[in-house]
């Protein structure tokens, strides 16, 4: 990630600047800057990075079919704020993609698809404690991805892709708590060692559980939120 001659945010370079600029807004979602429910303003917003509104607008638009946000006829867009059953509901789908892709992945990943997951997972644990939450949430994501890439099923891979838009904020959540980080690592280490064997059953197992824990601590954040907003009224 480098700094951008357009404006003052960081991007991968080899994304077009409407993904630069969705990249920037996902990560000013995911930190707070604009909690659910809030207006995204595009001539602002546009203003602030230093860019123009036509590539603000399509970055507007890649995060609404990620479900970042969501479109409003003639008014602006906002922060989506999903309820738990529709985050739930993508957790459900989510968990039968992934364990499916890495079925596949045993079965029919190249050597080199295998390292990089390794690459991958090698990058995760290393800057796991170096990094901003926000950076690790997303290189955690990269170990994901690239073992869907491996199924080598390109529906596949394009669903997954698309499920996984739509549960940004809420795999984010759940990634920060403190009590994740142990048992996140030693999880992603089985499951790599287990794609590097090839062993199936294995690799579902520990998947299994790793996905069931995003369940888990994403509906302890509704609860502490729904607690909190009784404690306030």
């Amino acid at each position: 990630m480098v700094g951008s001659d357009d404006g003052n945010f960081d991007v991968d370079t080899d994304a077009s600047l409407p993904e630069r600029i969705a990249a920037q807004l996902r990560r000013d979602i995911l930190n707070g800057k604009f909690a659910p429910g809030t207006t995204i303003k595009e001539r602002d917003n546009a203003a602030e990075m230093g860019v123009s509104r036509t590539p603000m607008r399509e970055a507007i638009r890649i995060l609404a079919k990620e479900g970042l946000l969501v479109l409003r006829p003639a008014r602006s867009p906002i922060v989506s704020e999903p309820s738990f059953k529709q985050i739930a509901d993508n957790i459900e789908v989510l968990t039968a993609l992934e364990l499916l892709s890495a079925d596949l992945a045993c079965q029919t990943a190249t050597d080199a698809q295998i390292n990089e997951i390794v690459l991958a997972q090698d990058r995760f644990a290393s800057q796991y404690d170096v990094l901003e939450p926000v950076e690790v949430f997303e290189l955690d994501m990269q170990v994901h991805l690239a073992i869907a890439r491996a199924s080598n099923n390109d529906v596949l891979i394009e669903t997954h892709r698309s499920i996984l838009g739509r549960m940004w904020r809420a795999r984010f959540l759940s990634a920060r708590r403190q009590d994740s980080r142990d048992r996140v690592l030693r999880q992603h280490a089985l499951i790599v060692e287990g794609l590097k064997r090839r062993d199936a059953d294995a690799v579902r197992g520990i998947l299994s559980d790793h996905l069931e824990h995003i369940l888990i601590k994403v509906r302890e954040y509704f609860e502490h939120e729904e607690a909190e907003t009784a404690e306030a009224s």
